[in-house]
């Protein structure tokens, strides 16, 4: 078992982009105590949004779970910057919240979320098991299928 994250993601063959900046009036992350809040990142992948739409309707459950993965490496970017690069400060993934933009007859939001749980249990293990809601949305930021946000516990 790798105990160091950045080991562990180049034995995962996940790349991190660098943390993006808001496109909007908030911060990226909040640090209070020993929390760290994330902002609800979108599904980047090298700079561009890939997949537009809505699940059940132009996007299939397949993409909506590589979409979530993406939001979850947006959120391990994040991660890092407030961590001041040293991932292994991680002491347990809190909660994920995600989004799910979707045809009104879907109902399957949490198998599209757990494509971030799973990496995030992949990468930090038990510390990784996490409190999660999945809910679906007539619409998000940029017509992005999936929006993640996160919390995170750090050592200070």
């Amino acid at each position: 078992m790798i105990d160091d994250i950045n080991k562990k993601l180049v034995a995962l063959n996940i790349k991190l982009d660098e943390a993006s900046i808001p496109a909007g009036s908030y911060v990226p992350y909040v640090i209070t105590g020993n929390l760290v809040f994330i902002s609800g990142q979108l599904p980047f992948i090298n700079g561009q949004l890939t997949t537009k739409g809505k699940v059940g309707d132009n996007v299939s459950i397949d993409e909506a779970i590589k979409m979530a993965e993406a939001c979850a490496k947006a959120i391990l970017s994040q991660l890092k910057a407030a961590c001041n690069g040293d991932l292994n400060r991680v002491k347990r993934v809190v909660k994920l919240g995600g989004f799910v933009a979707s045809a009104p007859e879907f109902t399957d939001h949490p198998t599209v979320i757990n494509g971030a749980s799973d990496l995030f249990v992949k990468i930090f293990g038990e510390k990784g098991k996490h409190a999660r809601f999945a809910i679906g949305a007539a619409a998000l930021p940029r017509d992005v299928p999936v929006e993640i946000e996160g919390i995170f516990e750090i050592e200070n």
